[in-house]
């Protein structure tokens, strides 16, 4: 399976139509921050235009993103991956967007606690899946994809330990806009495609038949 991963879209997202005109995909995932502090009805429309190369589109929204955004998601022709499971042949998906706590009290913050309680709820369901992948906005913290122009690291502990205790194949991220590249955290990979707003994105092919499933490559589109 041939995946595309973006996310930090920003309400930019033309770079993406591009490249799906011109390369096969099997299925496309959106990190959140789909829109920059809404309307919502902008995230529905630039959803329906990702969808519309009859790939499926999975979604989950940023902290970025208002609160009405899940709705729309509802609505759109993507997948709202918010919260909930999804297993495709033998990879189980899950998702859970917003961000913890920023000092911007951007729309779509979780305290860490409820974070961990929800999302590693969602990650039992996909366990014995033989592929796992954890979508969130926020990356796991102490990473590469996690550093602040101040070389503070920024991410949720959370998600860390969620990834620490289950160990999922592989994290896709996003949410610090420095900080696009690929780490590990014992034998899952994180990877933070970076601002799709900038054209950049991930492609991630998944063999499950192979010793290492999972590649990842950056892309610029």
């Amino acid at each position: 399976m041939k995946i595309l991963a973006v996310g930090d879209v920003h309400g930019d997202y033309l770079k993406i139509i591009d490249y799906l005109k011109n390369n096969k995909i099997d299925l496309v995932i959106v990190a959140g921050d789909i829109t920059q502090f809404g309307p919502a009805e902008l995230g529905e429309e630039i959803l329906n235009e990702i969808s519309s190369f009859e790939v499926p589109v999975l979604a989950i929204p940023g902290n970025c993103d208002p609160e009405s955004i899940y709705g729309k998601i509802e609505n759109s022709r993507a997948v709202n991956i918010h919260g909930k499971t999804i297993t495709i042949k033998d990879i189980g998906i899950c998702g859970f967007g917003g961000s913890n706590p920023t000092p911007f009290n951007t729309p779509l913050e979780f305290e860490e606690i409820e974070i961990y309680d929800e999302a590693s709820k969602l990650i039992k369901n996909i366990s014995n899946e033989k592929i796992s992948l954890l979508i969130t906005h926020a990356p796991p913290y102490g990473t590469k994809t996690d550093i602040l122009p101040s070389g503070e690291h920024a991410g949720s502990t959370s998600i860390r330990k969620i990834i620490e205790e289950y160990q999922p194949v592989l994290n896709v991220c996003g949410h610090i806009h420095e900080s696009r590249g690929v780490d590990k955290i014992g034998k899952t990979k994180i990877v933070n495609p970076g601002e799709l707003s900038k054209g950049y994105g991930c492609l991630i092919n998944i063999d499950s038949q192979k010793e290492d499933p999972v590649q990842v490559e950056l892309i610029e589109m």
